[in-house]
């Protein structure tokens, strides 16, 4: 095991760097990517515009910067696609590296190639086999008219903004950043008219500066976060034989929380990096917004403080991995003509992978939604007309979504069975017991109608959907274990 961190599938050229530093040689490529493609982003902008360059040219680079991140970070596993590829690749992860995986390993890359393959499948069906009247508000306007050719094909699936670690976008959207009329469109939509825009050389010229640098200064915070807290608090003490006999009840789920709350700066440093090479090539510019300042969170995968703040089991799904709630509401909740909670179960399932902490984590959610749910009909509207009470009760509910998800989400990260089985026995499987006799109980009870109730609707817990899409899919942590958990 001394040595097990310094090995790759991929380059060895940062191993001098690995060594020196402690840390394993998948996680330094990763980053050395990630910051090579930020200085990338901003000459893919500021040099291969839109109007000096034609779109096929741009395809063609984001495709090779891409596909040499792949190999570079990964050798040849990154060579395998889809989705049956992509389970075979989750087993090996079990039974060949036998749960000593690298955080960041080739099944990452594939999980979102996974994403946009469907994902363009689905577009091209509602474009292409379905009449205008069969297909949602949202489904028309992702709809696709006519087959990408190979090379759009190619730079979709592999372009280098997003192929290590997503996230995953419409392909109109893509295709309408890289022939530069990302942000007019962007406008269009939002104002419902044209403005004049109609083309490149027309559209505004809306720096991203600003919101990278905003996003890099998060990844600086959450980069001393992991390297002084995350390192401190192994999630793995959690089922230490000597801490689980001599620590009592309280005192291990007070260091289950904060190994939890620990845990998350990595997760936060990964996709807002990715945010912010997104940014800084001038894609996932949302529209301006209600203070008049552009907004660049079209494909951001999550949202921090409302992570952190969330007084919800649902809200805090809501903001974490959002664009993978999108994709499972896309391609799987809004089509399946019925059961269709247990079926984006399922493809959530079998999208994240094999280890037996995920599917713990999935059917924990179950009854934990269901209890908060019922929870919040039946008593949420007595707190409403006094701001004391609300905030007591914002307090108290704040505290109890954190603890279920910490409760929800160690499984994920423990990922073996006999680790979790060894931890919710620790916990008296206490928040499993709580959540079915509130569900139970509650069941049938709805909350009295009144101007102050506000009606919500339960969205199944497999992972966040946008906040422009209705409550609908959630999800707990997901994608790599380490690196987009």
């Amino acid at each position: 095991m001394g040595d097990a961190i310094f090995k790759t599938t991929g380059s060895k050229w940062l191993l001098p760097v690995s060594e020196f530093l402690g840390f394993p040689i998948d996680q330094v490529n990763f980053i050395a990517c990630q910051l090579f493609g930020l200085a990338a982003a901003f000459w893919f902008r500021l040099y291969l515009k839109p109007s000096h360059f034609k779109p096929l040219v741009r395809h063609t680079v984001a495709t090779v910067l891409g596909t040499a991140f792949l190999v570079f970070c990964f050798g040849w596993y990154s060579m395998v696609t889809a989705m049956g590829s992509l389970t075979v690749c989750h087993v090996s992860r079990v039974i060949i590296f036998n749960y000593g995986v690298p955080s960041t390993d080739f099944s990452g890359p594939l999980m979102m190639v996974t994403q946009r393959i469907t994902t363009l499948a689905f577009q091209l069906h509602d474009g292409m086999c379905k009449k205008s009247e069969q297909l949602t508000s949202e489904q028309k306007l992702a709809a696709i008219k006519e087959r990408p050719s190979l090379m759009e094909y190619l730079s979709y699936n592999l372009n280098f903004l997003s192929i290590l670690v997503g996230p995953c976008s419409n392909y109109k959207d893509y295709i309408d950043f890289i022939e530069g009329t990302h942000i007019s469109r962007r406008l269009k939509q939002r104002s419902g008219s044209s403005n004049g825009h109609n083309g490149y050389d027309k559209s505004p010229d809306l720096s991203p500066l600003d919101a990278v640098c905003r996003k890099l200064l998060v990844c600086c915070v959450c980069m001393l976060l992991f390297l002084i807290v995350t390192r401190s608090l192994p999630i793995t003490y959690n089922v230490d034989p000597d801490f689980i006999n001599n620590a009592d009840f309280l005192t291990r789920l007070t260091y289950a929380f904060f190994s939890i709350q620990a845990a998350r700066p990595k997760f936060y440093f990964a996709w807002t990096l990715a945010d912010a090479v997104n940014n800084a090539a001038g894609y996932g510019f949302l529209g301006i917004d209600e203070n008049g300042k552009p907004s660049w969170d079209l494909v951001s995968n999550l949202n921090i403080i409302g992570i952190e703040t969330a007084t919800s089991f649902k809200t805090f799904i809501d903001n974490w991995n959002i664009r993978t709630g999108v994709w499972l509401k896309t391609v799987c909740y809004d089509r399946a003509p019925k059961h269709r909670l247990a079926l984006t179960f399922i493809l959530s399932a079998l999208w994240h992978g094999v280890y037996p902490g995920y599917y713990f984590t999935f059917l924990t959610a179950i009854p934990i939604t269901m209890a908060a749910r019922a929870i919040r009909k039946s008593v949420r509207h007595h707190f409403l007309n006094s701001k004391n009470l609300k905030l007591g009760y914002d307090i108290v509910t704040w505290a109890a979504t954190q603890l279920a998800i910490c409760y929800t989400v160690m499984p994920f990260l423990l990922l073996s069975l006999d680790r979790t089985l060894i931890y919710y026995r620790s916990m008296f499987f206490h928040v499993h017991v709580l959540s079915i006799l509130a569900a139970i109980i509650l069941h049938g009870k709805h909350k009295p109608k009144s101007a102050s109730s506000v009606s919500t609707k339960s969205p199944p817990p497999i992972s966040s959907s946008s906040s422009s899409s209705p409550d609908l899919c959630q999800s707990v942590p997901c994608n790599n274990n380490d690196k987009e958990a």
